[in-house]
């Protein structure tokens, strides 16, 4: 109990991976082939003897092998050797290299966006406000993304109430992307990178009076010679995705309506995002996210970039001019990169710098990105979810043998039926973090780097093997949403 007057700090958690009912470590797939098994080995058993049976209970024992072995992680064996094979298939089509630029087979030399991106477009509109935003068009799936570039202050010196304060309207602002019109996911990426002092120096040269005195001249040239050294640049971006279809089955909009109707919302989205501690939020036009892109696959660029002076970059451009995919790491142009990918969250409560570790600079990574993926879901669904989630955490209750795990699942999918039927939001979130170095030799320090920071923030991290083209594409802000583009329906991926 605290004393009068002492200030409790407020902690976060309840949240919870839904599992689908089963028996033991299967899902609910997984019990229905051992209950169909057990079946089909009495029925041989009756018409056709013992060794039938014999038979009959070894396939089922061969195909449920590999969904009883998991790592630490929760993937199974199947979900392995699946990974696996679809990788040895890609890299003997090639497809884990990509070649652009003069040299490449792309038309006119252009250096387009490498796999999920290759199809990719964007465009500028205007909103209701008449001010310019860029939209980044997947024709495949048929889904708009406009970026948010937010001007976060962070949370030194602020005080503990304050920082509550944008939490609660965080929580507040997810939970009115359920009621969005036609939006399907959302990002938050934040990239930290070293500051080379070029736009000090072009800010400082735009506004010196030619008049200045020598020694207010001198202190200025000092300032931007040494200030840069050590610094770091760090970018917080939000995507929004849309899909042009405004409900399943229906027909797809034109680019033209969802300028329209992403425009007629951007400015209240971009407005409320000031409540949460995102600072100013303006919309990045097609230019700005075309020298971001650049800048990720490229490194070097961004010195390039900074010196342009308003030079324009196509989208047709923004692309590396050669990739190569290994199974553990992505090679793109001036840098070499790992994505690892969260397999589970925070246990417990957490305080709200949880994070803080994780996303701030790191002298062995010379790129950083974290990025924060959420699909929302609409009220309808939200309510069927959590009711669904709270019947099957009571299926794996077994008596007086039950799993304390399992005891405390029941208590948060109940406590997260009660929040949902106040008006809470529900949101299915992720995590994809980038550690980009300039060469090879970097990448064991990079690592370890990372290793040591996820204990810290209560996550666990799994490296993408086998997906490090995907998963690198992901963690940009460009609303790549992932499950839209797997081919295994989602039923029966949740299903395993």
């Amino acid at each position: 109990m605290a004393a009068a007057g002492e200030q409790v700090e407020r902690t976060y958690g309840n949240w919870r991976k839904p599992r689908t009912p089963g028996i033991g470590k299967l899902g609910l797939l997984g019990t229905l082939i051992l209950m169909g098994g057990m079946v089909a080995t009495i029925m041989s058993m009756m018409f056709f003897g013992p060794l039938a049976a014999f038979v009959v209970a070894a396939v089922v024992a061969a195909v449920l092998t590999p969904l009883l072995i998991q790592d630490r992680h929760g993937r199974t064996a199947l979900q392995a050797a699946t990974a696996r094979i679809a990788w040895w298939r890609g890299r003997s089509a090639g497809q884990h290299l990509y070649r652009s630029g003069p040299l490449g087979i792309k038309a006119r030399g252009s250096c387009r966006l490498p796999g999920l991106l290759a199809a990719s477009q964007a465009v500028d509109a205007n909103d209701s406000y008449g001010q310019p935003f860029g939209m980044v068009i997947l024709p495949q799936v048929g889904h708009y993304t406009v970026v948010l570039e937010c001007g976060a202050d962070g949370a030194s010196l602020v005080d503990s109430d304050q920082i509550d304060t944008w939490v609660a309207h965080w929580g507040q602002w997810l939970a009115a992307l359920s009621v969005e019109p036609g939006l399907v996911a959302a990002s938050v990426t934040i990239e930290t990178a070293p500051d080379l002092g070029h736009r000090l120096h072009s800010e400082v040269n735009a506004n010196l009076d030619p008049d200045a005195p020598d020694l207010a001249r001198q202190v200025l040239e000092e300032i931007v010679e040494h200030y840069p050294a050590g610094s770091a640049q760090v970018s917080t971006r939000i995507a929004l995705t849309y899909a042009a279809a405004a409900r399943p089955g229906a027909k797809r909009r034109s680019t033209p309506e969802m300028a329209r109707e992403i425009g007629a919302r951007l400015p209240g989205l971009s407005r409320n995002l000031a409540m949460t501690g995102a600072g100013t939020a303006r919309a990045m036009t097609a230019q700005q996210i075309a020298e971001a892109v650049r800048v990720a696959f490229d490194p070097a660029a961004q010195a390039l970039l900074d010196a342009s002076h308003g030079e324009t970059l196509d989208w047709s451009d923004a692309g590396p001019v050669a990739t190569q995919e290994h199974w553990d790491r992505y090679i793109h142009d001036s840098g070499v990169s790992i994505t690892w990918g969260m397999s589970e969250a925070p246990r417990g409560e957490v305080l709200s710098n949880v994070l803080a570790g994780l996303v701030s600079p790191h002298a062995d990574i010379s790129r950083k990105r974290v990025t924060l993926l959420y699909r929302p879901y609409d009220p309808g669904t939200a309510a069927t979810l959590v009711e669904r989630d709270r019947k099957d955490a009571r299926f794996r209750i077994t008596g007086d043998r039950t799993a304390a795990r399992d005891a405390i699942a029941v208590d948060a999918a109940d406590q997260t039926a009660r929040e949902e039927a106040k008006g809470a939001g529900l949101v299915r979130f992720s995590m994809l973090v980038t550690a980009t170095v300039r060469s090879a030799d970097a990448l064991p320090a990079a690592a370890a780097a990372i290793d040591t920071l996820a204990p810290a923030a209560r996550v666990q991290l799994r490296r993408m093997y086998g997906s490090q083209a995907a998963a690198f594409t992901a963690a940009l802000p460009l609303g790549v949403v992932l499950p839209a583009h797997l081919q295994v329906p989602a039923v029966i991926r949740e299903a395993l």
